[in-house]
């Protein structure tokens, strides 16, 4: 009697039976960690082999490798979004270093992880409209509204008296750039951070407040306000 190899064995066990919400979201989450670790030059056949199902199943749940991204996008940038971040930032009951503080260290827990970082890095250097879309989201949610209540702190003139400038804009990606690289430092440079991640941008807010205070009054005025 012949024996079974390991591999015949596998490809004879049954497929599991999942519901469609199930198995949508098996591929989903496949496909984030699949994207991460290779980038998205990588192939639907090689995610359906590591996922032990053929490819036509993926493209019966997703009909093509751009309805795919998209989900990657939906599942790790939108629905890791938390609309409390929104509110920390606008809590004038607060003082406005310690609200940035809170946003800025939770944030961070969600967007210094392994799949985050190198799904944005691999995003732009494919051309995925991720960072595109992600970063314009970034912009109304978080940098806009950090701007507004920055004139307020400052007793500045308000955004309907006087629009915000892009040089305000700027200062602010500052931060984001800051935070987000200690992400590419962990999860694409393979460099460890001396610091705790709090202590830096402890120091990264710190330093943020303290030059805007000089900055934001100084570009208003040039600016013939």
């Amino acid at each position: 009697m012949n024996k079974k190899t390991a591999s015949d064995a596998a490809s004879s066990t049954p497929r599991r039976r999942l519901k469609r919400e199930d198995r949508d979201r098996e591929i989903a989450q496949a496909a984030v960690a699949f994207f991460a670790e290779v980038g998205f030059d990588g192939d639907t056949r090689e995610l359906a082999r590591r996922m032990g199902v053929t490819q036509s199943l993926i493209f019966r749940y997703f009909p093509s490798k751009a309805a795919l991204i998209e989900r990657v996008y939906q599942e790790v940038y939108v629905g890791r979004w938390n609309s409390y971040w929104e509110s920390i930032i606008a809590d004038r009951n607060i003082p406005l270093k310690t609200r940035l503080l809170r946003f800025y260290k939770d944030y961070a827990r969600v967007a210094l992880t392994y799949d985050w970082v190198r799904i944005f890095m691999f995003s732009g250097l494919r051309g995925e409209n991720i960072n595109t879309r992600y970063l314009e989201f970034l912009r109304s949610r978080v940098l806009e509204p950090i701007a507004k209540e920055l004139r307020v702190e400052l007793g500045l003139p308000s955004v309907e008296e006087v629009p915000l400038t892009e040089e305000e804009i700027e200062l602010i990606w500052g931060i984001n750039a800051r935070v987000f690289y200690l992400g590419q430092r962990l999860w694409i440079f393979n460099a460890p951070l001396k610091l705790d991640i709090d202590q830096i941008i402890d120091q990264t807010i710190t330093s943020y407040l303290a030059g805007a205070k000089l900055t934001i009054p100084a570009l208003m005025g040039s600016s013939g306000q």
